[in-house]
């Protein structure tokens, strides 16, 4: 997968991709060409016949930090952009839900926002001792619509979600592993080697039976799809051009100089 942008690195280990988010120095948010190329791995993969399981992580110290402000600004005045931003959202979403193979997120830092999306859209979470997870999509003006809304009430129920998503308090590994939002708790210098340790483990099963139970469980996540994400997809689409989310972003924008 050469032809993705050099902020997402594909990397064939036998049956196992590691897929890694590499920005480390913005702490692996999402750019232009990094949420285009998170947008289109997902369908890549599930044509690639010798793809039998995936870890999904970030390089650096961080998951990832969710949303750039730059693109968020951009969002704001460029109509055009903005439904591409959106439709990428869209197939985020129906990407990871939809590939076949299972996907082991190798949560090694931070995960906020778009981040904390992808490692609760994954199949299987390892989280480093040292990382958590938060949605803070309220906190700056926006609607919490591409992938919060939709997979946390699955997870931990509508009264715990919405305190998740209306305060957007970060989550440590270890109560994320209490709630159900990850599998366990791993050494952050083992995070990578276990999971991809995993996922290995995941390859070697009978792969139509593997895929086949994956397809089954996550019908409960295609029902929400169906019933949810355009509500949340257009919910975020109306914060996006918000005054309230321009001043955020403006005052954050600000104070980093």
């Amino acid at each position: 997968m050469d032809d993705l942008a050099p902020e997402l690195v594909v990397t064939a280990h036998g049956p196992v991709r590691l897929i890694e988010l590499n920005r480390p120095g913005q702490r692996n948010a999402a750019s232009e060409r990094l949420h285009t190329a998170l947008a289109d791995v997902w369908a890549r993969l599930a044509t690639d016949g010798e793809v039998r399981a995936v870890v999904l992580t970030g390089r650096g110290r961080a998951f990832s930090a969710g949303g750039d402000f730059h693109v968020m600004t951009r969002v704001q005045v460029d109509e055009a952009f903005r439904e591409q931003n959106l439709d990428e959202a869209r197939r985020i979403i129906t990407g990871m839900v939809r590939c076949p193979a299972p996907v082991v997120a190798a949560v090694n830092g931070p995960a906020v926002g778009l981040g904390c999306s992808l490692a609760l859209l994954s199949d299987l979470v390892l989280m480093a001792e040292r990382a958590y997870l938060a949605d803070p999509h309220v906190q700056v003006g926006l609607a919490a619509g591409d992938g919060g809304a939709l997979v946390l009430p699955l997870l931990v129920g509508p009264a715990r979600a919405k305190e998740l998503l209306f305060l957007g308090e970060r989550v440590s590994s270890q109560e994320a592993v209490r709630l159900g939002l990850a599998n366990r708790v791993v050494p952050d210098e083992k995070l990578l080697d276990e999971a991809m340790d995993l996922a290995r483990r995941l390859a070697a099963l009978p792969v139509t039976a593997l895929r086949g139970t994956k397809r089954a469980v996550n019908a409960h996540l295609e029902q929400a799809i169906g019933a949810i994400m355009e509500t949340g997809l257009d919910a975020e689409r109306r914060s996006m051009i918000s005054a309230e989310h321009a001043g955020i972003v403006a005052g954050l924008l600000a104070r980093r100089g």
